[in-house]
């Protein structure tokens, strides 16, 4: 899906996208102008040093093959794909599974029907979710191809190594931290409350800041833990909630949040495989 951005001064191109991709190595942003992925003012350029306005439109991440449309189905970016697992790149807003049968927009039911062969429906591909996002998340999601490996990946769950980026509110007092505090779910509220409770469980993010703004900050989140709503319920209770998180925070048009790497035990390669992805360019924005 294209990100539509407005520039607010005069510039070029590249030095305009540079500026506005800072989550990006700039041999990406590169890459992505070589292959006419970028549009300014409605047509698609690959000159670098093309003269940008005031007020001028530029999109980022437009395919030439097809145009976007609401009836249009999503096509997933997959990470790593062997006979086993599947990890793809979430994008932001999408769910990670359906809540009801007729909710076919989510992960699963659009990563199922990519995989399938267009001519056999009816021997659609297996695949079962080893965890979830939240819809509003970002990034790495992890797929298995049977309930059997899925099993065995989630035997060594605690062994794997989850990193998140976010964006919070304010600036927290220490450049890095831990937050060492038990959560409980509500489940009518659908909230995580912090603290001590006979019915809480055991939880602990780490967090170091990689980036300050005037009234915002990006963070790199480690969990040690893997309760729901971990990373906005702890960074909330700093008092540094995640920016857009509407549940543990105020209310936003994007939440902060990215799974940006994930590092699990693969069962039947008997080996550590790990998986990363860089954070779509809206979510960079969000720290300005």
């Amino acid at each position: 899906m294209a990100e539509k951005l407005i520039v607010k001064q005069d510039d070029t191109l590249l030095k305009f996208l540079f500026a506005t991709l800072n989550g990006w190595s700039k041999k990406k942003v590169k890459e992505r102008l070589k292959l006419g992925t970028v549009v300014v003012n409605g047509t698609v350029t690959t000159k670098h040093d093309l003269p940008l306005s005031k007020d001028d439109t530029v999109e980022i991440g437009v395919s030439q093959k097809r145009k976007n449309s609401q009836n249009e189905t999503k096509i997933l970016e997959i990470l790593y794909q062997d006979a086993d697992i599947i990890a793809i790149n979430k994008p932001h807003g999408l769910l990670s599974v359906g809540t009801t049968k007729e909710n076919k927009q989510h992960a699963l039911a659009l990563l199922r029907n990519q995989l399938s062969r267009k001519k056999d429906k009816k021997n659609s591909v297996k695949i079962f979710p080893v965890h979830r996002l939240d819809r509003d998340t970002s990034g790495v999601l992890l797929f298995a191809t049977s309930k059997e490996v899925r099993e065995k990946i989630m035997d060594r769950w605690d062994e794997a190594q989850k990193v998140y980026l976010a964006i919070v509110e304010g600036n927290p007092k220490e450049p890095i931290g831990t937050i060492n505090q038990p959560l409980r779910l509500d489940e009518k509220e659908y909230k995580m409350h912090v603290g001590k409770h006979k019915f809480a469980k055991h939880a602990v993010t780490n967090y170091e800041v990689k980036k300050i703004e005037s009234k915002r900050s990006l963070l790199e989140v480690k969990l040690e833990t893997g309760r729901q709503h971990q990373i906005r319920a702890h960074l909330s209770w700093l008092g540094h909630a995640v920016v857009g998180d509407e549940r543990y925070g105020k209310k936003g048009d994007k939440l902060g949040l990215h799974a940006q790497y994930l590092k699990i035990y693969h069962p039947v390669q008997k080996s550590f495989l790990s998986f990363e992805t860089d954070a779509p360019m809206e979510f960079h924005t969000l720290l300005r």
